[in-house]
């Protein structure tokens, strides 16, 4: 019989036939922003093109466009989030806290939570020999570990890619959770080499970079997607508890025309959400993860 290469990390399992629980205070629904903070390397390595909409040659023009979010764009963003009164997950290269002081010093401010988001979005762990990105993840943690005080537990590496033994570097360097596998509505354990780590949901769909660069989607199709998104996992989470969260990209979502149907979208959520939501990080979804007992949450072995 024809078999073809597999992963391991997981079985497969039905949202429908899985243990019921809630969210803290009896929520079912827990929500999430995931804030990607990245910086680049000028004109060389890898990075997304506004023109081109690929990794193609490194320019001044792509690198300045993304260089924009953080000096500008980044501040509208976190003062939308004060407004709403909405936390955050910073998905952060860890040379940001070399470049950028004031962005780690509002982070700092606002308490949101860190996850670790390699060096640089201009490398990726897939393209790496494994002691290299094993290098690569430790670097990362401790230059977080220095300017945070404390170590980021969850992981994402640049554009999600993996490499086959990524997940198995992550807990063997103290990493819990993990945002890099879309497959789930709801957080699940995955098999490691060295012990179990839990996938946390998040979006490669209602994601900047996917719809509004790679798929030419407007701001305001964007905000479309959020409320839509929103209203029906709010409905579905009657029956069972989801994770809903929203990828951005402060030189994406922090261009004024997206920014505006953004807040529109977001605004919508808050105000819709009455007392069934709960808004948090991912680290704090993940923790909430830890306490349940064994056997509520699918592909725990």
């Amino acid at each position: 019989m024809l078999q073809l290469p597999a992963h391991g990390r997981y079985q497969y399992s039905a949202i429908d036939n899985r243990p019921v629980y809630d969210w803290p205070e009896g929520k079912r629904l827990a929500f999430y922003i995931g804030l990607n903070v990245e910086h680049f390397a000028f004109m060389a390595g890898m990075g997304n093109d506004p023109f081109t909409r690929t990794s193609g040659p490194q320019t001044q023009r792509n690198f300045a466009w993304r260089d924009y979010g953080l000096r500008v764009g980044i501040w509208r963003v976190f003062d939308m989030l004060d407004e709403l009164h909405m936390p955050a997950t910073i998905l952060l290269n860890s040379l940001v806290c070399e470049q950028y002081p004031e962005v780690i010093a509002r982070i700092k401010a606002r308490g949101d939570g860190i996850c670790a988001h390699g060096r640089t979005n201009s490398e990726l762990g897939n393209t790496l020999w494994e002691h290299d990105e094993a290098r690569l993840i430790a670097e990362s943690t401790e230059l977080i570990a220095e300017h945070f005080g404390r170590r980021p537990t969850g992981w994402m590496g640049p554009a999600a890619a993996e490499s086959r033994v990524t997940s198995d570097l992550l807990v063997e360097a103290g990493y819990n959770h993990s945002l890099g596998w879309p497959v789930d509505d709801q957080p699940i354990w995955m098999k490691t080499r060295s012990g179990p780590i839990l996938s946390v949901p998040y979006p490669m769909e209602l994601n900047d970079m996917g719809t509004n660069v790679l798929r030419d989607h407007t701001g305001q199709e964007f905000a479309e997607m959020i409320i839509d998104q929103f209203d029906e996992m709010l409905d579905q989470s009657c029956k069972q508890p989801l994770v809903m969260a929203v990828a951005l990209h402060p030189f994406i979502c922090g261009q004024p025309f997206r920014l505006r149907a953004l807040r529109r979208a977001l605004r919508h959520c808050v105000e819709r959400a009455g007392d069934r939501v709960w808004f948090t990080r991912a680290d704090s979804i993940a923790e909430y993860c830890f306490s349940l007992p064994d056997g509520v949450l699918t592909g725990r072995v």
